[in-house]
């Protein structure tokens, strides 16, 4: 799959046949799940499917003046149901896009049914390739929810692991980036990007911020020969920074906040602590202070999803403002 993934040019047959191939993985895994617990496919009344994302495009990225946001996941979800005998909704990025939205991030609708509180301001903060965030008020206004992409998560850090350390794919414990030393000119060169000057909301992806990226960066900063670990430090404060500055611009300095942290940057203890440093005064806890697995909270969110959709249940984002489209998303594919 590496082979087509994020990638502008790629072998359109071998796309063609990663549909069902995935689909029916994905199938084997829900099937494996389902045995260990002990139930059987006629206990389970959906599956919500995502999908693989192999390439997302926003016009921001691809620039096409006659052509909108487009977005595109494999694994079908005919194919799913068939195979576990169960209904599947998947597809979910398609109406949001349809609607005016740029298909991402989506979390706005489940953060706001599950996680808002009564004279609470909370930031739901999802670190994963890409790190994103959603606000929801205290008043629970729905008008005021807002939802966006701040930049790169863990991508660029992982991706640097992989190229560089066979056999790892992550910075466990941020073992590398402890042993290095941030490089401020190639902080700012990885900064200097139109992205982080478009209006919110927005969204990116590895399409954007990938291997190729660092390397730009490093040759516009003269420092192409920066060892390893001092490279991973900086691409940890870079996530940490844009992280930041993206939830100053759009909440302001009069609120106060609390911060409930998903996703694999959870388990990063220097992104955490370099968090903490630019957000001074905000507390930053893991979603399972809420009683939901950091590591599952979004397959929990694309669940509600899933179960708004055959409901026919929504919320009214003011008439769809701050980029949320008042939509219910995913396709309904059944087993027979």
């Amino acid at each position: 799959m590496s082979s087509v993934f994020s990638k502008r040019d790629a072998d359109l047959e071998k796309i063609t046949l990663l549909n069902g191939w995935i689909a029916r993985q994905h199938a084997a895994i829900i099937l494996s799940c389902l045995r260990q617990w002990k139930l059987v496919p006629a206990d389970v009344d959906l599956i919500a499917s995502h999908g693989q994302t192999i390439f997302h495009a926003p016009k921001s990225l691809h620039k096409r003046t006659k052509f909108g946001n487009a977005t595109l996941q494999l694994g079908d979800g005919d194919h799913m149901s068939v195979e576990t005998g169960i209904i599947t909704i998947s597809d979910f990025r398609q109406k949001h896009i349809a609607a005016g939205g740029e298909g991402a991030p989506l979390a706005a609708y489940g953060d706001y049914l599950i996680f808002s509180r009564k004279n609470e301001n909370r930031i739901m903060l999802n670190i994963g390739g890409i790190a994103n965030f959603t606000f929801l008020p205290g008043d629970m206004d729905a008008d005021r929810v807002f939802c966006s992409d701040t930049g790169p998560g863990n991508t660029l850090m992982d991706a640097l692991t992989r190229s560089m350390f066979p056999g790892k794919y992550f910075d466990e414990d941020a073992e590398i980036a402890l042993e290095g030393s941030v490089h401020d000119a190639l902080l700012e060169a990885l900064k200097h990007h139109p992205f982080f000057d478009q209006p919110f909301p927005k969204t990116t992806g590895p399409e954007l911020f990938n291997l190729s990226y660092l390397k730009n960066a490093q040759a516009v900063s003269g420092t192409t020969g920066l060892p390893v670990h001092d490279l991973m430090a900086t691409l940890n404060r870079f996530s940490a920074e844009t992280i930041a500055e993206a939830v100053r611009s759009v909440t302001g300095t009069g609120e106060k906040f609390r911060f409930f942290v998903s996703g694999g940057g959870m388990h990063n203890p220097l992104l955490i602590k370099n968090l903490g440093e630019l957000l001074p005064g905000s507390n930053f806890q893991s979603t399972a202070e809420l009683q939901i697995n950091p590591d599952a909270k979004e397959a929990v969110l694309f669940a509600v999803l899933a179960n708004e959709m055959v409901c026919g249940g929504s919320v009214n984002f003011g008439k769809g403002r701050n980029g949320i489209p008042n939509v219910s998303m995913g396709k309904i594919s059944f087993p027979g």
